[in-house]
Order: structure tokens, then C-alpha cells, then sequence
């Protein structure tokens, strides 16, 4: 990694540990908040799906902090303690949004479809990618076409972080939509709702900003090495 890259990367590391840690603190917060409604993350989660006529995914309690997600291959929405039984704004948010990736399966939402599609390439790149990079880098000036693999391997996850994007916005936006439609939160729940799913997305965001960054550097350090070819 050359020091140019090294700084970059320091740089979208304490960007990202400001981002989780505001992250942390605002679901923190609005844990605190009761739903007028009443209902659990579990609760929410369950009338979500059957309000999308899914009936084929089950909701199961997780383990550790934040770790809600909804594994398509299993067809389960999983929440974490804090969501599964807790009848808070911050529940309600992260149940409905990780409903929200059910219904985008249930619907072939076309983001998810074509992330879906990456996911074998991006595990079979993830395995690799470093060790071609950091050889790359090493012998960049005798055989730059090492690099170019390197490169070839990032981009797979460089464009598997971008087309994240549609598909988290799209989950939050189901999200607080239904949330409204079905009576779960009112006005001010709903703006704490919409705060907390805003700062989720915020780390995909970094995520695919850095990504593109890094993948730049890496893409100008071949150019140039083939320049003086």
C-alpha cells in the first residue's frame, strides 16, 4: 500500500468511527422513545410482512449489537435483543427496514437482484484481492499487469458497495412509509424513525465513497506505470 492510499484509507476509517459512533448514539436515544403504538421490533417486523402478503419468512432474535439483517437464502429477518422485544422508535425502525430488504426479495426489487447476483464474485475477490494489490504494488514497475488484476478484483466490490446504495435507501423508504400507513409511528416518531435510518445509510455511503477513492489511487498508479512502459 503506498502512502498515498495509506492516508486515504486513515482518513475514511475516522470518518467511518464518527459516523458509527453517531450511529450508535441516535439509536441509543431513540431506544429510549416508546412508540405510541406499543408494539415490539418482532411485533412490527411480523405485521410488515403479512401486510406485504409475505408469509414465507420467519422472524428470529440475533445475537450482538446492531446486527439486524434479513438473510434471503434462509428467508429470515433478523433482529438483534435490543430490536427483537423492545417497543422503541429505534425498533421500529430497524424492524421495518430489514422488512423492508424482504419485500424488495418478495418483489425482485432490480438493485437487490443485481447485488444478489455479485455476491459469489465479491466472496471469490474478497479472498484475493489484498495479496494481488500489495503484489501488485511490489512489482508494479516489472510487471504492472499484476496490478491490473488487483484493480479487477476491487472494482467487483466497489460496485457491489454502490449498488448497496439504492438498496438501503429503498428499504428505509418502505420503511417509513409503511411505519406511517400503519398507524406504528406519528409525527415525531416518524422524524426520529427517518434520523435513525438516515445515519444507517450514512455508513454504506462512506463505505462506497472510500471504496471509489481507493480504487482511483490503485487505477493511477497503473496508468502511470504503463505511461513509463
Amino acid at each position: 500500500m503506498t502512502p498515498g492510499i495509506m492516508i486515504i484509507s486513515l482518513i475514511f476509517v475516522g470518518i467511518s468511527a464518527l459516523v458509527s459512533y453517531r450511529l450508535k448514539s441516535k439509536f441509543k436515544k431513540y431506544s429510549e422513545v416508546a412508540t405510541s403504538s406499543g408494539f415490539t421490533g418482532r411485533e412490527i417486523a411480523e405485521k410488515m410482512l403479512k401486510d406485504n402478503g409475505i408469509y414465507d419468512v420467519k422472524v428470529v432474535q440475533g445475537q450482538g449489537f446492531l446486527s439486524d439483517h434479513y438473510n434471503p437464502g434462509t428467508k429470515t429477518v433478523n433482529l438483534s435483543p435490543e430490536v427483537y422485544g423492545t417497543a422503541s422508535v429505534a425498533a421500529a425502525a430497524v424492524a421495518a427496514h430489514e422488512c423492508g430488504h424482504a419485500v424488495q426479495h418478495a418483489t425482485a426489487y432490480p438493485w437487490l437482484t443485481m447485488r444478489s447476483k455479485l455476491v459469489p464474485a465479491v466472496q471469490f475477490s474478497s479472498y484475493i484481492v489484498q495479496l494481488a494489490l500489495i503484489a501488485g504494488i511490489l512489482l508494479v514497475n516489472v510487471f504492472p499487469q499484476l496490478l491490473l488484476v488487483g484493480i479487477i478484483l476491487f472494482a467487483v466490490t466497489t460496485v457491489f458497495s454502490i449498488i448497496t446504495l439504492p438498496v438501503e435507501f429503498d428499504a428505509s423508504n418502505r420503511a417509513l412509509k409503511w411505519l406511517d400507513s400503519a398507524g406504528i409511528t406519528y409525527k415525531q416518531e416518524h422524524d426520529m424513525a427517518k434520523d435513525a435510518l438516515w445515519w444507517a445509510a450514512m455508513t454504506y455511503v462512506v463505505a462506497a465513497v472510500s471504496s471509489v477513492v481507493i480504487l482511483l489511487q490503485y487505477l493511477m498508479i497503473y496508468l502511470g506505470a504503463s505511461r513509463r512502459d
